[in-house]
């Protein structure tokens, strides 16, 4: 009767440890009926809507990267040309 006792006495705080994780809110979810894989539709449409603004946000940035390569580039390659800058005509002379 006392190993009993002490089984019972070592279980409730194992339980405890167990339902408060991880696995034991996904159990959980599943035996009230949420399921992991069973949302409803407005869940998957606002799923299927961030997907699609990630991949749009991940070409935008892929975008701006380039831009800002090209203009790297441009900026490298005039600082690394030694002639002086070309002089504009001034605005005084109409030729």
């Amino acid at each position: 009767m006392f190993w009993m006792i002490v089984m019972l006495v070592l279980l409730i705080p194992l339980a405890s440890i167990v339902l408060d994780s991880q696995l034991g809110r996904a159990l959980a979810a599943r035996v009230e009926g949420r399921g992991l894989s069973g949302g409803d539709s407005v869940t998957q449409e606002r799923i299927a809507y961030l997907e699609s603004e990630v991949e749009r946000l991940a070409g935008e940035l892929d975008r701006v990267t380039e831009e800002s390569r090209f203009v790297q580039q441009l900026l490298t390659e005039r600082a690394s040309d030694s002639s002086p800058p070309p002089e504009l005509p001034s605005g005084d002379d109409p030729s």
